[in-house]
């Protein structure tokens, strides 16, 4: 699967997962909505991520790519946010930011195969 259609499919996942949480977590606390909400935020961002690497570089998702590190990077932060919205342990609130390196890394992996692009 292309890097492209991935982030597409990620959007949608961000928009399903937000509605959700406008909606059926309405009386959740205030806190934990905001874990939700944020969740949400940086999903979005590492969809758009995914779908301006796979237009710039038309690469298809490998191992050895930022767009892996992207997906690795919204599953990590997104998901470990989504789990405590949700009522998880709170130790999971110690996998948020390897989740959050992991995107800045795929965010700075593009940056650099566009410098060095020919």
């Amino acid at each position: 699967m292309n890097s492209f259609a991935l982030g597409a499919l990620v959007a949608a996942l961000a928009v399903i997962l937000g509605a959700f949480g406008a909606h059926a977590l309405a009386g959740i606390g205030a806190v934990r909505l905001a874990w939700w909400a944020t969740a949400t935020q940086y999903l979005f961002v590492a969809a758009f991520g995914l779908m301006f690497f796979g237009l710039y570089h038309r690469a298809r998702l490998t191992l050895a790519s930022p767009a892996t590190a992207l997906l690795l990077g919204a599953f990590f932060f997104s998901g470990s946010l989504y789990a405590l919205g949700l009522g998880g342990p709170r130790w999971l609130g110690a996998i948020t930011p390897v989740g959050g390196v992991s995107l800045i890394v795929g965010f700075v992996w593009i940056g650099i195969v566009a410098i060095f692009a020919r």
